[in-house]
């Protein structure tokens, strides 16, 4: 495959960021801090500005404890789902566990079957095909259940706006429980129970579990009530926190609880299969994980099966007990992620070409773009690497024939869905939120859609050109920045959306040596303050920020601490978000 093309030079460069810096916390709070939990003057300041300010809350926070979370019978009609299940259990009935096609789907599916049949449940695991079956319950699960001679059907991650296929199957004798975490319509499915911290009338305290806490909810509740102690379900939170990095929900509350000890319990897993997806993706098992390793290296390749093929595949690997099967099964999820990563990088070639030749900046405040070649597996991939590129709303549509499916990405401040509701007339079906959604559309819509998408979020950015952010947590002199903060820094994980990692900024910095460009537009160098040098690296920082712009000026830094290895020598570097002239406007 070829890399991205020379076109995409021709696309106008992003406008510098504007740096978004809060103004510093209360510094009698962060003294306070400081002196109760005996940690220094820089994590207390980051415990701070997120408005963790009482120290015995502070000591919650920085070390969560399981006994934190909320009782699962908080849950709306999960004692009725218990009910339901331990009769199955106890009339040796079968219960179809119907799953989904990505991350999420698929480890509920497979947290639910395996403690099912520790339970002593006959249970058979099922997630349909994305191109085959579609997404959500539907005829392939109905008649996978009646294939499978069951009786019962417990949905994961799915279900909640299945109202069709829930009446067909209740209809056909089959008492339906869903599990969901997504936000129903305006009437509940007419099931036996309807378990979602999202329905309107819960009253759970935490509605922001994925698919997979909402099933590991139902897990704690079912053995509670027979009598299993939980030592034997905690080990299951590897595919509690694998889930819950992927879905991109926010890790904070009992997320973020889950998410720490399960990245514990991945990290010295006992699963054949996660074992051997670690092994084939180069993650070190039996070592400390994060967030990111998860986010960006174990999950992809789980949603590649589901995006190109049949998540069968990922669902057979989270299940089987055969080491010999679980490396087999890795191997095909490798491959098949392999040709994924292809056709992204087609798809992006094609798609920046075209930009290269059609983008108008001043004009184009959402982008619509088509294509007959492109899989709908990977335009969701694309739209986001599109919105790095250009900061604006994507939307790009894999054509078949004369109907295409469609994915959409956005940015901060415009909503994804109003805009898309706008050109509704224009569209059959559609869904999504704030930042990300999906539609189908005939293709001699297109262009009508394309001006009503353009026309609302220009009207969202109140026709102002949308300028890329970048925000901080706290000032820190560079003496601050050594190994013993950057250890206990992850006490304040894990981190990612709605706990992001903590980003600082130091003023008035020299460049010592001469910066170097390395690999595809990365700037190193090293940064001194008279007294302190750091080593520090920009991705794709020295397209805007050339080395020669850096001689001879004081510059101030926007960066993450982060953990270098090379050579199997480990230091510490500062990850660049943003180089500026000192003396740069900052936005409060």
């Amino acid at each position: 495959m070829t890399q991205p093309p020379a076109k995409a030079a021709i696309l106008p460069p992003l406008p510098p960021p504007e740096w978004r810096l809060p103004n510093p916390p209360d510094p009698e709070v962060v003294r306070r801090l400081t002196r109760e939990l005996s940690l220094p003057p820089a994590v207390c300041g980051i415990l701070a500005v997120r408005d963790v300010t009482d120290p015995e809350l502070a000591k919650r926070f920085l070390r969560p404890q399981l006994e934190d979370l909320h009782p699962a019978e908080d849950m709306k009609d999960l004692e009725r789902a218990v009910e339901r299940i331990l009769a199955a259990i106890q009339g040796d009935e079968t219960i179809l566990v119907h799953g989904d096609y990505d991350v999420d789907g698929v480890c509920a599916a497979a947290l639910l079957t395996l403690w099912l049949r520790r339970l002593g449940a006959k249970a058979v695991p099922f997630v349909p095909h994305r191109l085959r079956d579609g997404y959500d319950l539907g005829p392939a699960g109905i008649r996978a259940a009646v294939e499978a001679e069951a009786s019962l059907i417990v949905t994961c991650d799915s279900g909640v706006v299945a109202h069709a296929a829930i009446e067909q199957a209740v209809e056909s004798g089959l008492d339906v429980i869903v599990t969901d975490h997504h936000v129903p319509t305006s009437e509940l499915p007419r099931a036996l129970a309807v378990v979602n911290p999202n329905r309107p009338d819960s009253t759970y305290p935490f509605p922001q579990l994925c698919g997979t806490g909402v099933v590991f909810k139902l897990c704690q509740a079912l053995g509670t009530a027979r009598g299993v102690p939980m030592d034997e379900l905690w080990p299951h939170l590897d595919l509690v926190a694998l889930a819950t990095v992927a879905d991109l929900v926010p890790l904070t509350g009992e997320n973020r609880v889950l998410v720490r000890f399960g990245l514990r319990y991945l990290a010295y897993t006992t699963k054949p299969g996660l074992r051997a997806l670690m092994r084939v993706a180069g993650v070190e098992s039996r070592s400390a994980l994060d967030a990111g390793q998860v986010g960006f290296v174990l999950g992809p390749r789980i949603n590649a099966v589901g995006r190109m093929g049949d998540a069968d595949l990922a669902l057979r690997l989270l299940l089987t007990a055969d080491p010999e099967e679980a490396r087999g099964l890795a191997d095909e999820l490798e491959q098949t992620n392999r040709v994924r990563r292809e056709e992204d990088r087609a798809t992006l070639d094609e798609a920046l070409e075209r930009l290269a030749g059609e983008f108008d900046a001043t004009r184009d405040f959402g982008v619509v773009l088509s294509g007959d070649s492109w899989h709908p597996g990977v335009i969701g991939i694309v739209a986001s690497r599109l919105v790095e590129r250009i900061h604006r709303p994507v939307v790009l549509v894999a054509m078949e024939g004369d109907r295409g499916r469609g994915s959409a990405r956005s940015i901060p401040g415009v909503h994804l869905l109003q805009a898309i509701e706008t050109g509704s007339s224009h569209l059959g079906r559609f869904g999504g939120h704030a930042q990300a959604a999906g539609l189908e559309i005939e293709r001699d819509r297109i262009p009508a859609f394309r001006e009503s998408f353009n026309a609302n979020v220009r009207d969202q950015l109140q026709g102002r050109v949308p300028t890329p952010r970048v925000g901080g947590d706290r000032e820190l002199a560079l003496a601050e920045a050594n190994d013993d903060l950057h250890r206990l820094l992850r006490h304040v994980g894990p981190f990612g959306i709605g706990n992001p990692r903590p980003v600082f900024w130091a003023r008035g910095l020299e460049v010592v040596g001469p910066p170097k460009v390395v690999g595809q537009n990365h700037l190193k160098l090293r940064l001194g303050d008279g007294t302190t040098v750091l080593e520090a690296i920009g991705f794709g920082l020295a397209e805007r920020v050339p080395p020669a712009s850096l001689y001879r000026q004081r510059i101030d830094a926007l960066f993450q601490l982060r953990e270098n290895e090379y050579r199997g020598r480990r230091t510490l570097q500062a990850r660049l978000l943003d180089l500026r002239p000192t003396g740069g406007s900052t936005e409060g």
